[in-house]
């Protein structure tokens, strides 16, 4: 069972500042919507945010990764290994990840959520139950206790990130394998073939893809799993950095800081989050529609529509990153814009 307060409600958008923010984006220097989707996202965030004046200064990114067993059957064009080296190449500051939140003034964290590493790395914190997932392809991935322990290791991360008061908060992953287990837990969710929705991940070729798709869908047959709940399915099929995500969506909603959603990996997470916790859907911000041919689907299903589409598919968070200066200017625009009245500037007749 995973613990109780996944469950406890989100708070709701404050409908008094909704309406403040709608309200000054009428009398705005401009024509009404000429600024297209950006009024929207910052009228949705002085809701979320309850404030007059929304915000997207401070955005911590933290990024949480594991290993995972289907590795084994040949789903991935890296080994295994790569996981631990990326995860101390984010850490030395010397991913793409790293270097967006230097140029964003983000800070930056990286937590062993379920990885092989025997022991713990400087620059690291290492939360997590297990050395990675076991082989879905065999055996579920993980046991009831180790999928609850790895959703408190993202509450626990959000609790840390908290202290720096965030305005919108971003998570990111990496691991091995885990487009695959991402396409496990959304065939699950979706009720949908492997085929619609397993995409090229680390970069492997058709037959390679090909391949991927039927041991995910003998996954999904063996283990029961096609249209079960979330919890199960994540047991069945998911990973601990996943699950760690998802985790941290469910406590950042619940502590009223929207997420500022990444590509495919994360998006299985937010969706399995609000399968869930239906109260936190609200507080999902997409910030990009990735090169992952299963994305589409996923974002679909959580109806949302990403600020951008620029073929990405590197994970780590970067996709989010690399959205957030437009959340930033959507902000600035709805703060620092004069009205027709300050401006003395005449409006259209009544």
């Amino acid at each position: 069972m995973l613990p109780e307060w996944v469950y406890q409600k989100c708070p709701g958008i404050s409908a008094v500042h909704r309406a403040a923010a709608i309200g000054r984006q009428a009398q705005l220097t401009k024509p009404t919507g000429a600024l297209g989707r950006l009024e929207l996202l910052a009228i949705e965030l002085a809701g979320l945010q309850a404030t007059e004046q929304p915000r997207a200064a401070r955005v911590p990114i933290i990024i949480f990764a594991g290993d995972h067993g289907i590795v084994a059957q040949g789903v991935s064009a890296y080994p295994q290994e790569v996981t631990i080296a990326m995860m101390a190449n984010f850490a030395s500051s010397g991913a793409a990840i790293s270097v967006l939140a230097r140029e964003l003034g983000s800070s930056l964290e990286v937590i062993d959520a379920g990885t092989l590493a025997q022991e713990g790395m400087a620059g690291a914190v290492t939360d997590k139950p297990r050395n990675g997932s076991r082989d879905f392809s065999v055996e579920a991935a993980l046991e009831p206790a180790e999928l609850a322990f790895a959703f408190e290791a993202g509450q626990r991360a959000v609790a840390r990130a908290e202290a720096s008061q965030p305005d919108l908060l971003i998570f990111g992953e990496m691991g091995i394998g885990n487009t695959t287990a991402s396409a496990a837990i959304a065939a699950g969710l979706l009720g949908v073939s492997a085929e619609e929705i397993a995409g090229s991940g680390t970069g492997v070729d058709a037959a390679g893809r090909a391949h991927k798709a039927r041991v995910i869908d003998a996954a999904i047959v063996r283990h029961g799993v096609a249209g079960a709940s979330a919890e199960k399915i994540l047991c069945a099929v998911g990973g601990l950095e996943i699950a760690a995500i998802c985790g941290a969506i469910i406590a950042a909603a619940q502590a009223r800081i929207p997420i500022l959603i990444d590509g495919f990996i994360v998006s299985v997470a937010a969706l399995a989050a609000v399968r869930l916790n239906p109260s936190c859907q609200p507080f999902l911000l997409p910030s990009h529609q990735s090169a992952e041919q299963g994305h589409r689907l996923v974002l679909r299903a959580l109806n949302v529509q990403p600020l951008i589409s620029l073929d990405l598919r590197l994970g780590e968070g970067s996709g989010a990153a690399i959205a957030l200066p437009l959340v930033r200017l959507a902000c600035s625009l709805h703060n620092g814009m004069a009205t027709f009245a300050q401006a003395n500037v005449p409006d259209r007749p009544a």
